[in-house]
């Protein structure tokens, strides 16, 4: 279901469950593998992908959510909170942390991707797309939160209200990946952005206290005050 490897000082997540769609089951070995990352010391970053040719994650598994009686997808109950508190972990990881998008991103897998501190997206194949609306769901606070500290604000409307489908050439003209490569080239890519940047994954207080001060409690990004008068208050 869920694979941890590691290239030096880079550990790869890959994503291996077919459609990758979420369910506790899923959450629960994510959450595991991240244990396992959070664990190690020294220079780190982290790129995630999945196995299948033509999806990253296909979203929320529907199929489970509608059945009855035991199922591998596991408690329904605690779907909710335990993918939001993932959610919330991934977001703040405190190390570098790249997707490498490799097919379909909807929904809770477009979450993941967003959570994540830079993305890579296939070109040729494969959508990026918040589709609730499309399949008659209200995006939850937490999930507009997450798409607008991450998009711009156009793409941000796209997004949750229009349901874009966004290509990959056309996630990277929008700012929400940083390239769209051949598939080929998708894993290098991110590699070697992993690479580059981890060693910022070496002092994690640091690098986790940061992204906590940007997408965290009381957070600096979500101050009621201006630039200007925190620059002229910060002596107090």
């Amino acid at each position: 279901m869920i694979k941890l490897d590691r290239q030096d000082n880079v550990f790869i997540l890959t994503l291996d469950d077919e459609e990758n769609r979420w369910n506790t089951t899923f959450v629960r070995a994510v959450a595991a593998a991240l244990d396992e990352v959070e664990a190690s010391s020294g220079p780190a970053a982290l790129v995630t992908t999945a196995s299948h040719p033509k999806f990253f994650s296909n979203g929320l598994d529907l199929e489970w959510r509608a059945s009855q009686g035991e199922h591998r997808g596991g408690d329904r109950d605690a779907f909710g909170a335990e993918f939001m508190t993932l959610m919330g972990r991934m977001i703040t990881l405190p190390l570098p942390t790249v997707c490498a998008i490799n097919g379909h991103a909807f929904g809770a897998g477009f979450m993941m991707a967003l959570c994540h501190d830079v993305r890579f997206m296939r070109s040729d194949r494969g959508f990026a797309c918040a589709n609730e609306v499309e399949i008659g769901m209200v995006i939850p606070d937490p999930e507009l939160a997450l798409f607008r500290h991450k998009l711009p604000a156009n793409v941000f409307f796209e997004t949750v209200q229009l349901a874009r489908r966004w290509t990959g050439p056309d996630a990277a003209a929008a700012g929400i990946v940083e390239s769209a490569c051949e598939l080929p080239d998708l894993m290098p890519a991110a590699l070697a952005k992993a690479k580059g940047l981890a060693h910022l994954g070496e002092n994690r207080k640091v690098f986790g206290k940061m992204k906590t001060r940007l997408f965290g409690e009381d957070a600096a990004i979500n101050s009621t005050h201006g630039a200007a008068h925190l620059l002229k208050s910060a002596h107090h």
